[in-house]
Parts: structure tokens; sequence; C-alpha cells
């Protein structure tokens, strides 16, 4: 089993690398621009598809029983009316489209191989009206259309294709973009009082990778927040 995450170098997906790592799996990582330590790290610019059909010719002889988890995002905080037009599409860009540009090029591997698990990345923000990230949340709710699309094609070869809608959690966006002074309150919020362990998704991740029924679906990690 080869295990790729995109987004690799810091926050979740580097937190997943250094897990799949430890529990001794094939791991291979994708950074934008500060390589991590380590071997595994490919630089992709996720939003150049012929970038991402380069990388994946260099995984060629690794691509049996693929688990893809695309943590590759960026997010842009502004008000609808005072936004940047390029920065509020650079959110989609990536988001979006970078995360289909990776699917659509390690799908067809999956599909001859009769074998695959897709993880996405979605947010709370889908489902918890929160003022200033409308490029980010716009993003992470078409992740969960595209999950679900993608589970209805290719469920009869044996892949899956799931999401998670992320709450605020100890890495990653989220949290680390709040001041201080604003997570207890924050915190406060969240009826199981606490954010997110990376163990929490490492597990979730772990679950959808081992049932095979469970596809299309998006699963919430968020304290019951919503």
């Amino acid at each position: 089993m080869l295990i790729i995450i995109t987004g690799a170098s810091k926050g979740i997906g580097s937190s997943l690398m250094k897990k799949f790592t430890q529990d001794g799996y094939d791991v291979v990582g994708t950074y934008n621009s500060t390589k991590p330590d380590g071997d595994n790290y490919y630089q992709v610019d996720i939003q150049s598809y012929d970038q991402v059909c380069q990388w994946v010719e260099q995984l060629l002889p690794r691509l049996k029983d693929v688990v893809l988890i695309n943590c590759a995002g960026i997010s842009y905080n502004s008000f609808a009316h005072k936004a940047d037009i390029e920065k509020w599409s650079s959110v989609i860009d990536v988001n979006i489209k970078g995360t289909f540009n990776v699917i659509r090029a390690i799908l067809p591997h999956m599909r001859n191989d009769g074998y695959g698990r897709i993880v996405n990345f979605s947010s709370v923000v889908t489902k918890l009206p929160t003022p200033g990230v409308s490029a980010y949340a716009a993003s992470k709710a078409a992740l969960v259309g595209l999950t679900k699309s993608l589970a209805t094609e290719n469920a009869s070869k044996g892949i899956t294709v799931n999401a998670i809608n992320l709450g605020y959690c100890n890495v990653g966006m989220g949290v680390n973009d709040v001041p201080a002074e604003y997570q207890e309150k924050m915190m406060s919020q969240i009826p199981s009082k606490r954010f997110c362990d990376p163990q929490e998704i490492y597990n979730t991740i772990r679950y959808m990778i081992d049932t095979p029924y469970l596809n299309g679906s998006a699963i919430d990690i968020n304290g019951a927040i919503i």
C-alpha cells in the first residue's frame, strides 16, 4: 500500500505523514515551497496539471493499493465586498482545482488496480456560518460535492471517496489563524470543550481505509459544534 499525502510539509498533512510512516507504511508527500526533512517529499504545484502528471510518473513503480489523502489547501480571510479577486480565486484554484488535478492524475491507476482510497478535507465552515471566509467555505463545500460524485463513478472499481468535515484542530488552518486571546472563546463554543487532536484525524482515516462500504460520505470531526 502506498499512502500519498498532498500538503505534507506542515499542519495536518505533516502530522499524518509522520503517523503513517511510524506505523510502517510506504508514504510520500508533496510540498509547495518549504521542503521538510526526509526523502519522500516531492515539490509539486498542484495548480499545474502538468506538474502533477510529471510527479505521478515518478511514482509509477510504487502505485499499488493507493490511498490518496488531499490535505493541500490555503485560506484567505476577507469580507466578500472587500475581497481581492485574485486572492479569492487562488483559494478556489488550490483547494478545489488543485485537489481535482491530483485525483485526475491518480484515479486511472486506481481504476486499473481495482483498489483505491481517496480522502478529501472539507471543513466545519461549510455548515457553520463564519464571516470573512467565503472563498474557503466555497472551496470546501465544493469538495464535498466532488467527493460524492466521484464516489458514485468509481464504487464499482473498488475505490472509495470520502471527506472529513474538520472542526478546530490543534494543527493546521483554523486554530493557528486565530489570536490566542480568542482561542478560549472558540473552545467555549465547542460542546466537547477542546480542540481536535491530530490522532483523532488519523484514526478516522484509518477507519475510512479499512471500511470499503463507507463511500461518498462526509464525516464530521468537530466536537459537536454543529
